[in-house]
C-alpha cells in the first residue's frame, strides 16, 4: 500500500458520486488516515459515506472564498490529527446562467466568483497550509481541473476560464511550494457523471463522443481519478510537481 501511514485531506466531498469520494476511497484502500471536508449542506450526505471507510473523519469548511473559513478548518484539523501528507483540492462552482449561457454574456460578478472558488482557493488553501504548519515533510498538494481549461468545450465556458487559471496557479505555485519540499501537481479527469456535470449543457453527448474518439473508447471513473490521484501523493511520484496529469483515457492526445 503506497499511502501507509499517510494522512490525507480530501476537500470538496459532495456526495457518493464525486471525484473527491472516489480519491478518498482510493487513499484507504492504499492504507491512508482520510481526512475529508465539505460545506454545511452536503455535510448529513457525506457522514453516512465515511461508514465505508473505519477511521475517516469530516470537517466543514463552508466557504473556501472566506479565508477565516480555510484557517478554522485546518486549526480543526491539525488539533486533532496534527500535520498532513497530502491535501487534495476538487472545489469548483460557476453560476449556472454563466454556464448555460455564451460566454461572452459572463457577468463581471460570475467571472470573479468561478475564479475564486474554483482556481483562487488553491492558492489560499496551499498558503494557510503553509503557514499552519500543516504539511509533513514531503507534503502533497493535488488539484482537479480539465480539458476545458485547454479548448473551447461547449457549456464549460467560465469554469474552462478559471481552470486555466487554475492550471497556470499549479505552476507558480511549485515554485512557492519547492522552497520547502512539497509539490503540488494537477490532475485533468475526463467528464465524469456528477452533481457538477448537471449544470453543463449536453453533458451526455460530451460522454458519446469520448467514448467513441478517445484511445481506449471509455469513459474514466472516479475510482481511475482516484487511484491517480493516491499515486500522487505517495512518495512514488517525489520528483513530480508542478504538472498536469492527463486521466482520460488518452482523449486529450487524439486530433480529429
Amino acid at each position: 500500500m503506497i499511502l501507509q501511514g499517510k494522512k490525507v485531506v480530501i476537500m470538496g466531498v459532495r456526495n457518493k458520486w464525486s471525484i473527491a469520494w472516489g480519491a478518498a476511497c482510493s487513499a484507504y484502500k492504499q492504507g491512508a488516515e482520510v481526512i475529508c471536508t465539505c460545506s454545511e449542506g452536503s455535510l448529513e450526505k457525506v457522514k453516512p459515506l465515511l461508514e465505508e471507510i473505519p477511521g475517516a473523519t469530516v470537517y466543514v469548511c463552508d466557504d473556501v472564498s472566506k479565508d477565516e473559513d480555510i484557517e478554522n478548518c485546518f486549526d480543526e484539523i491539525k488539533k486533532n490529527h496534527g500535520k498532513v501528507d497530502g491535501i487534495l483540492h476538487a472545489i469548483a462552482h460557476a453560476n449556472t446562467e454563466d454556464l448555460r449561457n455564451d460566454f461572452i454574456l459572463t457577468s463581471r460578478e460570475g467571472y470573479a466568483h468561478a475564479q475564486d472558488v474554483s482556481s483562487y482557493s488553491l492558492v489560499a488553501i496551499a498558503r494557510i497550509a503553509r503557514d499552519k504548519e500543516l504539511l509533513n515533510e514531503n507534503a502533497s498538494i493535488v488539484a482537479y481541473t480539465y480539458y476545458g481549461s485547454e479548448k473551447a468545450i461547449e457549456g464549460y465556458n467560465v469554469m474552462g476560464v478559471a481552470k486555466a487559471a487554475l492550471e497556470a496557479s499549479i505552476r507558480y505555485l511549485s515554485r512557492d511550494l519547492g522552497k520547502d519540499g512539497y509539490r503540488i501537481n494537477g490532475i485533468s479527469a475526463g467528464p465524469i457523471k456528477t452533481l457538477s456535470a448537471k449544470g453543463i449543457k449536453d453533458f451526455g453527448s460530451i460522454l458519446d463522443i469520448v467514448e467513441e474518439r478517445a484511445p481506449l473508447h471509455k469513459n474514466v471513473t472516479i475510482e481511475q481519478v482516484g487511484d491517480a490521484t493516491a499515486f500522487l501523493f505517495s512518495d512514488l511520484s517525489s520528483a513530480i510537481t508542478g504538472e498536469i496529469i492527463h486521466v482520460d483515457n488518452g482523449f486529450s492526445v487524439v486530433g480529429v
